[in-house]
């Protein structure tokens, strides 16, 4: 069965992030409301990834976190990776090689689906990349943007509660860029998914089309 949760918005109260004691940036407050898009600019070694691994739970220990960010009235603070529901893209698409595109894809499903369930959502998936018939290939067949939607799809199928984008635009040329940019946002909007995004591309924040906050050092 479909997850029905409610959507909820994301958001951050009065958060930072240090290393040894130091800030990296100003404490930070937003809210990313239900297929929103809010866009995190900065400069190089501002914290925009390490704030992003924070709301994962995936902080290295080095740094240390204060604040409190929330998906609606739930706190990720303290929550393993796994109970947060925050699906995440990064530069590289991360496809496991020793999987076929329908095992990529299959790894990002629920748990407790029975085996016509869990076909069915791949090929739905594969149907709104434009990839039907792709299951059984090998990613390392498939063209640049065919490996970012399939990346995509495979954060979607793990249905989150949010989703994070850590320049997953950065290292496509530009007319793919434009094309997968729209391919991201569409289905964030279209699952109600608060977004945050970091980017150094203008070209990205125009097409996020929500606010643009700028990181600031502390």
């Amino acid at each position: 069965m479909r997850d029905v949760t409610a959507p909820v918005p994301l958001t951050l109260e009065a958060v930072t992030i240090a290393i040894g004691g130091r800030p990296l940036f100003a404490p930070l407050s937003l809210t990313v409301p239900p297929g929103g898009v809010v866009t995190i600019k900065g400069a190089s070694g501002s914290g925009k990834s390490t704030l992003l691994s924070h709301l994962c739970g995936t902080l290295a220990p080095d740094f240390t976190a204060t604040g409190r960010a929330s998906l609606g009235d739930s706190p990720l603070d303290g929550l393993p990776p796994e109970h947060r529901r925050m699906g995440i893209l990064f530069q590289d698409d991360l496809l496991f090689p020793h999987l076929s595109v329908g095992g990529n894809l299959a790894f990002g499903l629920p748990a407790g689906l029975d085996r016509a369930e869990r076909a069915g959502r791949i090929a739905t998936a594969l149907e709104e990349a434009g990839m039907v018939g792709f299951e059984a290939r090998d990613p390392a067949t498939l063209s640049g943007g065919q490996r970012a939607r399939v990346a995509c799809l495979r954060t979607l199928l793990a249905e989150p509660r949010a989703l994070l984008l850590d320049e997953p635009f950065s290292k496509l040329d530009t007319a793919l860029r434009g094309r997968f940019r729209a391919f991201v946002f569409e289905h964030a909007r279209a699952r109600a998914l608060p977004t945050l995004l970091v980017t150094h591309d203008p070209s990205d924040a125009e097409a996020a089309g929500g606010p643009v906050i700028d990181l600031e050092f502390a």
